[in-house]
């Protein structure tokens, strides 16, 4: 959900913002992003250049797809299951397949399998997974039984193997550069002071802790690509380094409670949001406000400082020779 911009409007399922107050900033209204504005993947888009916004896979036709491709999904995992307690959403694994639909519809429109491959080549992929497999599978015991099966050490180590398979199928499908955000403390989020952990700060310290585990792991899984695919270039952006060293934010800033009232995570129905949205890290319980993922864009694309990412940001990473 951090990255959709329209996937789940049709899907049967709770995760949607296809309504009031999302879209409230964005330049086109409510189109189904979870935010008020303009997401983080829009935002490093208009840094790259883009004029236009990428557009969702489930509206992108005919040669929009050479302009690039949106995947994303409220709700969705690395693991399938994850968000199922929510409804429809579309997972990781069914992501992928969409995209090799998208690589033959590539070959279609270029001519031949080499073209689109040395066009995919030269692709920017922003790959943010792993909230959803915590705070919709992990930490809801009433639903899945992963935390009884794993300890949060065993289930980062799952994932990220997991994870490992998928971003080497997506390499195979003819990724070559490709971003992999780190997760945030998902313990600091408003819903889990509000919903997983009422009152609970041990409840909130163990969300946060169990998060550690997979960004280690997803850096040592980034350098670990880079050693084996030689052909290609991964990056590490460590989102939870920016969200706790915040030097370019003056002021205080709003991070207990989200912008919007809130049923659950999402913003009730067309409910009056806060006037001062620059000054809230988040718009609803789950989702960051366009001004913090303004913050995170600029970061992921051009580092600040030499621990934002590995071994180098977005800018460099786009204009690499492969």
């Amino acid at each position: 959900s951090l990255a959709d911009s329209g996937n789940n409007n049709h899907l049967v399922t709770t995760a949607k913002a296809n309504h009031r107050p999302y879209g409230i900033d964005f330049l086109n209204g409510t189109t189904g992003r979870f935010t008020n504005g303009r997401t983080t993947v829009d935002i490093i888009g208009e840094l790259l250049g883009f004029d236009q916004f990428i557009p969702p896979f489930v509206t992108a036709r005919g040669r929009d797809i050479l302009i690039g491709v949106n995947y994303a999904s409220g709700a969705a995992g690395i693991r399938d299951e994850s968000g199922r307690q929510l409804g429809d959403r579309i997972s990781l694994n069914e992501q992928l397949q969409n995209h090799a639909a998208t690589f033959n519809r590539s070959i279609q429109l270029l001519g031949t399998k080499q073209a689109a491959t040395n066009y995919l080549n030269k692709c920017l992929y922003y790959v943010s997974l792993g909230t959803n497999d915590y705070i919709n599978n992990y930490f809801v015991p009433g639903y899945y039984k992963t935390s009884r099966l794993y300890t949060s050490d065993q289930y980062a180590k799952v994932l990220i193997d997991q994870y490992s398979q998928q971003i080497k199928r997506l390499y195979l499908l003819g990724a070559r550069k490709i971003a992999l955000p780190g997760l945030i403390p998902l313990g600091s989020i408003p819903y889990a002071s509000s919903t997983l952990c009422p009152k609970n700060l041990t409840c909130v310290a163990n969300i946060n802790n169990a998060v550690l585990p997979f960004n280690a792991g997803l850096f040592s899984l980034v350098h670990q690509l880079n050693q084996e695919l030689n052909d290609a270039r991964f990056i590490y952006l460590n989102i939870s380094g920016m969200a706790s060293s915040d030097p370019s934010v003056p002021g205080s800033r709003v991070a207990n409670v989200g912008c919007c009232p809130v049923l659950g995570g999402a913003c009730i129905l067309d409910s009056t949001p806060c006037v001062n949205r620059t000054e809230y890290v988040f718009w609803d319980a789950i989702h960051p406000t366009e001004s913090s993922n303004q913050f995170t864009a600029r970061r992921s694309y051009s580092a600040f400082l030499p621990s934002d990412a590995y071994p180098y940001d977005i800018s460099h990473l786009v204009n690499m020779q492969i």
